[in-house]
């Protein structure tokens, strides 16, 4: 999930248990697939989740409880929505790579005396066999890409344009929504989303003569067929590192982020 846009803010429902637990409301910063396992799992245990998503893709997939799309205003909105819908806890269940909205989280959360925690999966790790080039930034990693190189590049849609400007490279840009920019001949856009399969991965890298992956270090089984097709091909991967965002008490299981809601109503 990227930073948060300027949407004015909606809000929807569903499933059986939208309309409350009697547990204590609980606002998700989602975006991500555990976030929406996180929804599904406060629902069935009595609580009152409500995701926000920030409006980045049009069509995210449904989420169990109460769900609110677009912007807060800053870390002062967060904060006064935080008390005027007595939100008792706050989950920054963001990307890994959404580092203003978690600055926000923390600093809303601090200001309102909130508990907050923050769901976030394990980095991959490069494993026997991996050729990985460690980046720490877009920036670097289209300096490390050689001329020539016919890419697979997975780094969403708002920063492939570093990419798509050199003239002297090509190949596939992966993302779930189209560009607003235009694409030149020696890119083409594929539209898809997780989960993906190691074999349609090796096919992909084989059918389009990938020389490179180019990715972000997002975590996850979803996403990490790409890195085992890599691997399987000895295509070098460009690994961009994740930025440092604030400390907080971070798991990696929903069921972690329950015990910890659990601990704090149980006090």
């Amino acid at each position: 999930m990227a930073s948060r846009g300027d949407t004015t803010p909606t809000v929807s429902r569903f499933g059986p248990t939208s309309q409350g637990g009697t547990r204590g409301r609980v606002l998700i910063l989602g975006g991500t697939a555990d976030g929406r396992r996180l929804a599904d799992l406060l629902s069935e245990a009595g609580y009152s989740p409500v995701t926000s998503l920030a409006g980045v893709t049009s069509r995210p997939g449904k989420i169990r409880g109460e769900t609110r799309v677009g912007a807060f205003g800053g870390a002062d909105g967060l904060g006064r929505y935080l008390t005027a819908e007595r939100i008792f806890c706050l989950v920054d269940a963001t990307h890994p790579f959404a580092v203003v909205i978690s600055h926000h989280a923390s600093a809303a959360a601090r200001s309102c005396k909130l508990p907050w925690v923050r769901l976030e999966r394990p980095a991959w790790r490069p494993e026997a066999k991996d050729r990985w080039i460690e980046v720490k930034d877009i920036e670097a990693a289209v300096a490390v890409t050689p001329s020539g190189a016919r890419i697979l590049l997975t780094i969403g849609r708002k920063e492939v344009l570093p990419f798509l400007m050199r003239a002297d490279i090509s190949g596939i840009a992966r993302m779930i929504e189209p560009p607003d920019i235009e694409v030149t001949s020696n890119w083409r856009i594929l539209l898809d989303r997780p989960p993906f399969h190691v074999e349609k991965e090796m096919c992909l890298l084989r059918d389009h003569s990938v020389t490179h992956l180019v990715t972000k270090n997002a975590g996850g089984e979803e996403a990490s067929a790409k890195l085992k097709a890599a691997r399987m091909r000895d295509i070098p991967v460009i690994m961009i590192q994740r930025p440092g965002k604030p400390e907080a008490v971070t798991v990696d299981d929903p069921l972690a982020i329950l015990a910890f809601l659990d601990n704090i109503v149980s006090a």
